[in-house]
């Protein structure tokens, strides 16, 4: 039998993922807290994530994993602030696909996702869903088209800012309905929620892990989910693709982040921190329950995570080029 001290996130990785734990053990970090920022609002899907596996990490580390939401020009502010930050293990950062799309959408990028960051890990898919306050007149997919197309002017569509993840499922819906409606972008899609509740804009594509519960109270109204297959924890909502919109597939995943130059020791440990909260009952449980997908294995390493990445960026590269959007 193995014998551990106060249970250590060596010893923990050792046992769960067949880490060397001599490796894991040879330095003192963590010996403060860890700042885990977040580049939108709290409240949103990207914060609900980061919320959900902080205190998991944070018990393996035997550090807190403390959030920090740096919202503003689509997650830039936060990544630039992360790319600046001393590289020793105590800023980590979590973002979505916005950290792919972001070189396409921003001619003077001040920092380079493929430059300025070592790679910590894939962490979670998520799916989106297209919603709408709930007092919008259509009540099903085929009156919203209809609506839509004939009340163009007077429709708004909310976002979570330039290149968030549901301003491209907004693009790809008024793309794919031949229709060009009023967007508003928002810090992020926490806010704009709000204001879906509140009636002040129409229409929004976000996040299964904010809009499951909302569904289901009945305080929103959906019109499709954007994967190719129905939703285990919303099987009565239609997906957009066998509605009519052939090949709608929209997924938000998110990945974890340091400062270049954190040394690789640290980055192990926090990998393995990482690996283990995903691994936790209630994480897991949470996850499913709002129709989320914890990645592969092979996918939740750094490796992994820069192979992904790339990917990502030579895939929406070329599609926000086409559609002309961009942010000086």
């Amino acid at each position: 039998m193995i014998k551990f001290k106060t249970l250590r996130i060596a010893a923990v990785a050792a046992l769960v993922l067949g880490a060397n734990t001599a490796a894991l053990s040879e330095i003192a970090y963590p010996e403060k807290p860890v700042i885990l920022v977040v580049p939108f609002a709290a409240g949103g899907p990207t914060d609900v994530v980061a919320r959900m596996i902080a205190v998991p990490m944070g018990k393996a580390l035997g550090q807190s994993v403390l959030i920090e939401n740096t919202v503003g020009a689509g997650g830039t502010i936060a990544s630039t602030r992360v790319a600046r930050a001393a590289p020793n293990g105590y800023t980590i950062y979590l973002h979505h696909m916005g950290m792919a799309t972001a070189p396409a959408l921003y001619r003077k990028l001040s920092f380079d996702p493929l430059k300025d960051f070592e790679y910590i890990g894939q962490v979670v898919d998520v799916p989106m869903t297209l919603l709408a306050r709930k007092d919008f007149p259509a009540n099903n997919f085929n009156e919203l088209l209809a609506y839509v197309k004939t009340n163009k002017d007077k429709v708004s569509l909310a976002n979570a800012g330039l290149g968030a993840v549901s301003h491209l499922c907004g693009l790809m819906f008024m793309s794919q309905v031949g229709v060009e409606l009023t967007t508003v972008p928002y810090k992020g899609t926490g806010p704009a929620m709000n204001d879906l509740l509140g009636g002040q804009v129409d229409l929004l594509c976000d996040q299964t892990t904010q809009t499951v519960p909302m569904i289901k109270e009945g305080r929103i109204k959906v019109f499709g989910v954007t994967t190719l297959k129905r939703l285990g924890s919303l099987p009565n909502v239609a997906t957009l693709d066998e509605q009519g919109l052939k090949g709608f597939e929209v997924k938000a995943w998110h990945g974890m982040y340091a400062p270049k130059g954190t040394p690789a020791p640290v980055i192990d440990k926090l990998n393995a921190a990482l690996r283990v909260a995903m691994l936790d009952p209630m994480v897991k449980q949470r996850l499913n329950d709002l129709s989320s997908d914890i990645v592969p294995q092979d996918k939740m390493t750094p490796a992994g995570l820069r192979t992904h990445l790339e990917s990502e960026i030579a895939k929406w590269g070329p599609v926000i080029k086409k559609a002309g959007i961009y942010a000086d």
